[in-house]
């Protein structure tokens, strides 16, 4: 796991940018704390950082290979998971290897097969290749966007990085940010393509695209497709468990310390439980971590979204699975501190609006890599087996617009209850979200016969798959990588995602309960008391104290109303806000934490505003 970054000027000699390239490189610090590397030919330069997981003495990037006709040189990020196989099949094709790492697996294969590399692998990963020649760079990013790419088009050529802190280190680059930007930031469509700061983009998930001097191109390598499920359910049941074991097991492999995110829902517990069974095998116990707060499970408030305190069945897992298993306990200090909201918008590189769920994840990942390089996770299980309430809401199934929107609202507040109404009627949120899901339903093919409910659910179903999860991943990179940890997310292996979504709804959930096929696959492995919880969202303080700190922490920021947040923000509003009564819940918190999300992004970014 890695940050990359690179230039490409068709018209300029990049060999004298260094200043340029070390730059945009050293943004990449977090991503990469182990090495650091640059390179440089005629047109293109490449900039990497790195965290080492495989082969720690032998996967140094940039990776060159020189041929008769150029050299060809490659930035990489991400795993392979099937790079021992792919290894062997090049080896047999007469490829001479000089390293045992993964990196080196995909440049050789980009050699033999070109970009059609990409088909090949199984993983999460972002790469960009200079190929020497034919005066070209290749980049391509996996097939659900696990691992954050971004490109940014000049004149003539193109920037990149893994994140846009990377891009906007570049003289070329101003960091703008126009209205289409805040409508991203202030609804969660995640519009593919889209990127906040005008005129950079992401490299979309299954695509590759090919910069040359006639420009970029772009192929898609990979997207989500209908096909006939024809297994009954016994035999569903039965491959989503061989799929399960076989990703694990592929996604244990490391050279450095490895453990498992447990919060004990359904999904990381069978993830814990099956990488432990693995594990014994070889003599070795899972570590495991989860994240708790002070006093929350002894003083747990029930709601609609939340039944149960996590930490009982934390405990149930880690006993049953005998893992090596630590609690970290965050109090509302660390929860609050405004040092800690800055590392999330530099992580993220914008004001995402998840509030302390962004900081306690930050401050749990922190504490991990003390002890570990490489977590499991079980993020995306909700996407894929259909676990959220909105799956089982008759108004959100039924809704014209994202199904998650329909829900949002209510357990989370308003995006926008703290913006002033010149700006709200000028982003008019409404027509975008509309026009973004009638764009978004557009990819949606409904099987010859399909009824119209199961049709219903597998719209639901690629929604949350094509556009809500890569949020969620987006998060997940970015809190991690911050930290120098590495998080894979098996469930977003592409071969678990095309068998699942396929699978009728009637099968996902043939006992009328949230991700059935999940329970009944891994059901051996699991405690009762797991297997019969409902569902429940990762955790959020409840503690009164936090929202009273965010009040503090507002109302100094109303003493100073030169502040460029309020260009954005209403004074009185967030005035209202900040001596409101009641701030146990996330939907109370909200406009606070907005308003000082914002603000701490206008401090660190001082991004010019288009409000017009």
């Amino acid at each position: 796991m890695c940050g990359i970054t690179g230039w490409v000027s068709f018209d300029r000699d990049l060999t004298t940018e260094t200043r340029a390239l070390d730059a945009m490189t050293e943004t990449m610090a977090c991503r990469g704390p182990d090495d650091r590397g640059t390179w440089s030919e005629g047109h293109a330069a490449l900039g990497h950082r790195r965290l080492a997981i495989i082969d720690l003495p032998g996967g140094r990037q940039p990776m060159t290979v020189r041929t008769p006709d150029g050299t060809v040189a490659m930035v990489y990020s991400g795993e392979a998971y099937n790079f021992t196989e792919l290894r062997r099949e090049l080896v047999a094709r007469g490829h001479e290897f000089t390293t045992d790492s993964d990196t080196e697996v995909v440049l050789r294969g980009y050699l033999e097969w070109g970009d059609t590399v990409a088909e090949r692998l199984n993983g999460m990963y972002a790469f960009a290749i200079w190929d020497g020649r034919h005066d070209k760079l290749v980049m391509i990013r996996d097939r659900m966007g696990i691992k954050p790419f971004y490109l940014y088009p000049t004149p003539d050529g193109v920037l990149f990085g893994s994140e846009p802190k990377a891009i906007l280190a570049n003289p070329l680059v101003r960091p703008r940010v126009g209205l289409d930007g805040l409508r991203e930031l202030f609804t969660m469509v995640k519009t593919p393509g889209h990127a906040v700061w005008d005129g950079m983009r992401e490299v979309e998930p299954g695509t590759v695209v090919t910069v040359d001097r006639h420009g970029p191109r772009t192929r898609t390598y990979w997207r989500l497709e209908t096909r006939a499920h024809t297994d009954d359910r016994d035999t569903t049941v039965a491959t989503v468990r061989e799929l399960l074991d076989d990703i694990v097991r592929r996604q244990l492999v490391a050279d450095v310390p490895r453990c498992t995110l447990l919060s004990g829902g359904l999904d990381s517990s069978a993830m814990t439980a099956l990488a432990a069974r693995q594990l014994a095998v070889q003599g070795e116990k899972v570590r495991s971590f989860a994240v708790d707060f002070v006093g929350q499970t002894d003083n747990f408030v029930a709601d609609e979204l939340r039944g149960t305190p996590d930490t009982p069945f934390v405990h149930d897992v880690a006993r049953l699975a005998r893992t090596d298993h630590q609690d970290i306990v965050l109090d509302v200090n660390s929860l609050a501190d405004p040092a800690v909201r800055e590392r999330v918008i530099r992580a993220r590189d914008m004001p995402a609006g998840f509030g302390d769920m962004d900081a306690s994840l930050l401050l749990l990942f922190r504490s991990v890599r003390d002890q570990s390089t490489v977590a499991l996770s079980g993020e995306s299980a909700d996407e894929v087996f259909g676990g959220y309430l909105q799956f089982f809401d008759e108004n959100a199934r039924n809704a014209d617009t994202f199904p998650w929107l329909s829900m949002a609202g209510r357990h989370f507040g308003e995006d926008t209850e703290v913006l002033r109404p010149d700006l709200v009627k000028s982003l008019d949120l409404d027509t975008y979200i509309a026009d973004g899901y009638r764009s978004a339903v557009t990819g949606v093919q409904r099987l010859d016969g399909e009824s119209d409910f199961e049709f219903t659910m597998r719209r639901m179903s690629y929604l949350h798959l094509t556009r809500f999860v890569r949020m969620l991943l987006d998060r997940k990179d970015r809190m991690s990588m911050a930290v120098g940890l590495e998080v894979r997310v098996p469930f977003c292996d592409h071969r678990l995602v095309e068998y699942v979504y396929n699978a009728p709804w009637a099968l996902k959930s043939f006992d009328g309960r949230e991700k059935t096929l999940l329970r009944e696959a891994t059901r051996d492995v699991l405690p009762r008391s797991v297997y019969d919880r409902v569902k429940s969202p990762y955790p959020s303080t409840q503690d009164p104290e936090y929202g009273r700190a965010l009040q503090g922490q507002v109302m100094d920021l109303l003493a100073r109303p030169g502040h460029p947040v309020f260009d954005l923000v209403d004074r009185e509003k967030a005035d209202r806000a900040a001596h409101r009564t009641g701030l146990g819940s996330q939907s109370a918190r909200r406009g606070l934490e907005r308003t000082l999300d914002l603000a701490h992004w206008l401090d660190l970014y001082a991004p010019e505003l288009t409000l017009a």
